[in-house]
């Protein structure tokens, strides 16, 4: 499997330590095509359904017609056998939004 940018996918996040989000659920993958492609791993930041809309690291989508947002603030490297099957894809405007909360957390102010 070639996992694309902005798919959502469900993934066994265990096991886990400490903070870290756990248990199977559903991520987004962030990392580039290019590299998806070559690499065994893939950039995913996971899908809650616990909402904090306050939050700056937090993004509000719905997947598969459930409202969760996408933790910025859990971003990980996975392996690809992780990945179980695909979910749902961010629409474009979601994907931005994702992009400069992503850019805002990992560049100087």
């Amino acid at each position: 499997m070639t996992p694309k940018r902005y798919a959502i996918y469900l993934a066994d996040l265990d096991p886990t330590r400490g903070a870290e989000i756990s248990k199977t659920r559903p991520v987004v993958v962030v990392s580039m095509d290019t590299l998806n492609a070559a690499l065994q791993t893939v950039i995913v930041c996971p899908l809650t359904t616990t909402l904090h809309p306050k939050w700056r690291c937090r993004v509000q989508v719905t997947c598969a017609g459930t409202k969760a947002e996408i933790a910025a603030d859990q971003i990980r490297t996975i392996t690809k056998a992780r990945l179980l099957k695909q979910l749902d894809r961010l629409s474009p405007s979601k994907a931005a939004e994702l992009r400069a909360v992503l850019g805002e957390m990992l560049t100087e102010p």
